[in-house]
């Protein structure tokens, strides 16, 4: 019995690297998929190797950035299976560059996909899921949003973006029954080459063997989308407002942002006191996730 039977699901960027085994994963354990993305010569091999499983899917062709690709990766879910039980915004670009170096078109197209995508794929989904009774919604997320990238200033504001809207879903759909939950998938992908040909680099200059992927914390792609099928199948049904990293052999949540070392006062605050307030104070540490032990 495969663990989504029955589940009705739209991946976005679901043509290649992690969204392309995030489709086949979670056809392969029942479910029903719509896939997307720009090229349509992909979207036919992705669907013919689904297919050939036995797999049930559909296609989409179209930018996230457009609403009405949003509206019309809904409407194919409920015309060709019923209804839609997940949709996961996946899909995502990267235009890497200094924040004294990129330009504001680099930025907006950046944030178009990863952030204006975010918007659509909540808005279209909660409205069908809220007249359905419910649903799920996943929004792929990194660690950029969550610390910060170098270099990647734009992708960063993104993904950080996409937490503030998964946030204000949580408080505005949840009571129409709809889960909201992000994910941070570490994989082996195109966007992720970079990473290990820097690694490469560096081993070379030192006369060392090269990591391997999996040295460095990155899992291949068929691993790391038993997360996503984990947090979408009914096993995870209580798993709500949280941001899930899994890299195929590490897990975890992210905890949420909170205030610490509040002081009130009776009167307003000066500058003077403020200075002296804060003068021994201790700032609270930049954090950066550790990608293995």
């Amino acid at each position: 019995m495969g663990h989504l039977n029955g589940k009705r699901i739209v991946i976005t960027g679901s043509t290649r690297g992690l969204g392309r085994a995030f489709a086949e994963q979670m056809a392969a354990a029942g479910a029903s998929v719509v896939i997307n993305g720009t090229n349509q010569a992909l979207l036919d091999e992705v669907t013919k190797s689904i297919e050939a499983r036995g797999g049930k899917v559909a296609a989409v062709a179209g930018s996230i950035a457009e609403e009405a690709t949003a509206q019309a990766l809904v409407a194919t879910c409920v015309d060709r299976f019923g209804g839609i039980d997940l949709m996961v915004h996946n899909a995502g670009i990267v235009r890497d560059k200094t924040l004294l170096k990129m330009t504001a078109e680099e930025f907006d197209d950046v944030i178009a996909v990863h952030l204006r995508g975010a918007f659509f794929c909540l808005k279209h989904a909660g409205l069908v899921m809220k007249d359905a009774g419910g649903g799920h919604i996943v929004l792929v997320i990194s660690a950029s949003g969550l610390a910060g990238g170098f270099g990647q200033g734009n992708y960063a504001a993104a993904k950080e973006g996409m937490m503030g809207l998964l946030r204000t879903a949580l408080l505005e759909l949840s009571r129409f029954n709809i889960r909201c939950n992000a994910l941070w998938p570490i994989a082996e992908t195109d966007m992720t080459q970079v990473v290990f040909e820097r690694a490469a680099a560096a081993a070379k200059s030192d006369g060392t063997e090269p990591p391997r992927p999996s040295d460095m914390g990155f899992g291949a792609p068929e691993e790391v989308a038993q997360g996503l099928i984990w947090l979408a199948s009914d096993k995870a049904a209580h798993i709500q407002g949280q941001c899930l990293t899994f890299n195929g052999r590490k897990t975890a949540l992210w905890s949420h942002p909170k205030e610490v070392g509040v002081t009130f006062r009776d009167d307003p605050w000066s500058v003077e006191e403020l200075t002296e307030h804060y003068a021994n104070a201790d700032q609270q540490p930049v954090h950066r996730p550790r990608m293995v032990p």
